[in-house]
C-alpha cells in the first residue's frame, strides 16, 4: 500500500467517526480491508475516538472490524465503550475469539461485560474462560453441531440450519457430531456426506470414528494433532467421552503461527511481546528483554571465573589467549544451529522425547564431520599466527572436542526440557552459547595440560 493511499484511508476513518453515522464506518471498512492498516489507524486514535468508533459499530460491522484485528487492540476499543454496547459487540464475535478478548479485562470489568450479554453466550464464554489459557479447552468452539444417533439426515440438516441461523459467526461446521445420552461422543459425520445422503437415512449409519483430545491438552499439541491428521475440526472430550467443543482448523493454524512467533522471540533471548512490534512501547520492550539479559549476564560471568582459574596457564603460554574468542564462538555457533533446528522440529511435531537416541546419533555423526572441517580451519589459522606445533595441536583438538560437546548438549537439552514441561524455546541461542562458552574453556585448558610441556606441574 502506498503512503498516499494510507494517508487517505486514515483521514477517511477520522471523517467517518466525525460524521457520527454507522454508514460512514461501513464505507470505511470497505475502503480499508487490510487488517494491518486497520490496526495502525485504530491504534493512532485517542481513547475518546475509539469509544465513539465502537458505539457506531453494529453487529455486522463490529464483527467485521473487531474480528479482523488482534485481540489486544480489540479490547482497547471495547474498554473505551459503555459496558452495554461493548457486551453487544462481543456477542457478535466468534466465541473463542471473544474469550481471548475478555482475557484482556480485569475480573470486575469482565463480569460486567458478561452480564451485558445474552445469557447463553455468557454461559459459553464463562465455561471457556474457566479453563487454563494454554489448554485446548480455552480455545475451543463450545457450541458444536450435534445430533442424536436416531436422527435422520433430513432432521440433522434442519438442526444445522437452525444452528447457523442462531450463531452465524461461529467457525465450526465441517462435521456433525453424533452424541448419545449426556453428550457422549459416538462418532462424526462430514457435512458433505450428510448433504449427499438420502433424507430418511439415519445419521448413525454415516458416522465414523474421530480423533479426539482431552480438554487440558496443551493447545499447541492439539493444534499440531489437527494439522498432522489433516482434519477440519478436532473434538474435545472429557474423561467420560462427553463432547465439550471442537478446535477448528482456522484456530489451529493461528495458534501454530503464534507459537512459532513466540518460539522465535524466545530463541532470540526475549519474552514474547503479545502485541504487534510497532505498538510495543520502549518500557514494554525493556520488560520483555531485561530479565533474559540479566540471566545471561549472570551465567556469562562464570566464563571470567574459568579464565581466572587458569590464569597461570595463560601466563605460561600467552598464545593460548589468542584463540579463546575463536573457540567459544565455534561452540556457541554449533549449538545454536542444532537448537534452532530441533526446537522448530519439536514445534511442528516431527520429533519427540523418545527420539533422543536417534537425534544424538545423527547430531554426533554430523558433529564429527563438522569437527574435522573446523579443526582443519583452526590448523590453518594457527599456522598463520606462527604459534608453533604444540599450540596448533592443542587448538585443533580443542575445536574438535568443543564441536562434539556442543552437539551433544544441544541435541539433548531441548527434548529434556520439553519432557519436564519447560518450553524448549527458552533454550535460546544466547543461552546455548553461554553454556558452551564456559565448558569450552575448561575443555581447552584440560587439553592444553595434556599437550603442552610448558604446563607440566601447573
Amino acid at each position: 500500500m502506498s503512503s498516499t493511499k494510507a494517508g487517505t484511508a486514515a483521514i477517511s476513518l477520522r471523517q467517518a467517526i466525525a460524521t457520527d453515522t454507522a454508514k460512514a464506518i461501513e464505507l470505511w471498512l470497505e475502503i480499508e480491508p487490510e487488517p494491518a492498516e486497520r490496526e495502525r489507524q485504530i491504534a493512532a486514535l485517542p481513547t475518546a475516538a475509539r469509544g465513539r468508533l465502537g458505539e457506531l459499530l453494529d453487529a455486522d460491522t463490529g464483527a467485521d472490524l473487531l474480528g479482523s484485528i488482534e485481540a489486544d487492540l480489540a479490547a482497547k476499543v471495547l474498554k473505551a465503550m459503555p459496558v452495554a454496547a461493548a457486551g453487544g459487540l462481543l456477542g457478535a464475535l466468534d466465541t473463542p475469539y471473544a474469550a481471548e478478548i475478555l482475557r484482556r479485562f480485569s475480573d470486575p470489568r469482565r463480569d460486567s461485560l458478561l452480564g451485558a450479554m445474552v445469557i447463553d453466550q455468557a454461559r459459553m464464554l464463562r465455561g471457556i474462560l474457566a479453563w487454563p489459557e494454554d489448554s485446548v479447552a480455552a480455545h475451543m468452539q463450545p457450541d458444536a453441531l450435534t445430533v442424536a444417533p436416531t436422527a435422520t439426515v433430513a432432521q440433522a440438516v434442519d438442526q444445522i440450519r437452525e444452528h447457523a441461523a442462531n450463531r452465524p459467526r461461529d467457525s465450526s461446521g465441517a462435521y456433525v457430531y453424533v452424541v448419545g445420552p449426556d453428550d457422549v461422543l459416538l462418532g462424526a459425520v462430514r457435512l458433505r456426506d450428510l448433504v449427499l445422503a438420502q433424507a430418511e437415512r439415519p445419521v448413525a449409519e454415516l458416522m465414523n470414528d474421530h480423533v479426539t483430545v482431552a480438554p487440558l491438552t496443551d493447545v499447541e499439541d492439539a493444534a499440531m494433532t489437527l494439522i498432522d491428521h489433516k482434519l477440519d475440526e478436532l473434538p474435545v472430550v472429557d474423561a467420560e467421552d462427553r463432547l465439550l467443543g471442537v478446535l477448528t482448523e482456522d484456530d489451529a493454524v493461528q495458534i501454530a503461527e503464534q507459537e512459532a512467533t513466540e518460539d522465535a522471540e524466545r530463541q532470540g533471548g526475549s519474552e514474547p511481546l503479545d502485541v504487534p512490534y510497532l505498538r510495543a512501547s520502549p518500557w514494554l520492550l525493556w520488560r520483555k528483554r531485561i530479565v533474559w539479559l540479566l540471566v545471561l549476564f549472570a551465567a556469562e560471568a562464570y566464563t571470567g571465573t574459568v579464565l581466572r582459574a587458569f590464569e597461570e596457564e595463560m601466563e605460561a603460554v600467552v598464545a593460548l589467549a589468542f584463540f579463546i574468542p575463536l573457540l567459544i564462538g565455534t561452540g556457541g555457533n554449533t549449538g545454536t544451529q542444532i537448537t534452532t533446528t530441533l526446537v522448530r522440529a519439536m514445534g511442528t511435531g516431527q520429533i519427540r522425547f523418545r527420539d533422543i537416541p536417534a537425534i544424538v546419533t545423527k547430531e554426533l555423526s554430523t558433529g564429527s564431520l563438522i569437527a574435522i572441517a573446523m579443526a582443519a580451519a583452526a590448523m590453518v589459522r594457527a599456522w598463520t599466527l606462527g604459534v608453533g606445533p604444540e599450540v596448533t595441536l592443542t587448538v585443533c583438538l580443542t575445536v574438535a572436542a568443543i564441536v562434539m560437546w556442543a552437539s551433544l548438549v544441544s541435541s539433548v537439552l531441548p527434548l529434556v526440557l520439553k519432557k519436564v514441561k519447560v518450553d524448549p524455546a527458552v533454550v535460546s541461542a544466547p543461552m546455548i552459547a553461554t553454556i558452551v562458552d564456559g565448558t569450552g574453556l575448561m575443555i581447552y585448558f584440560w587439553i592444553a595440560h595434556l599437550t603442552l610441556p610448558q604446563l607440566a606441574g601447573l
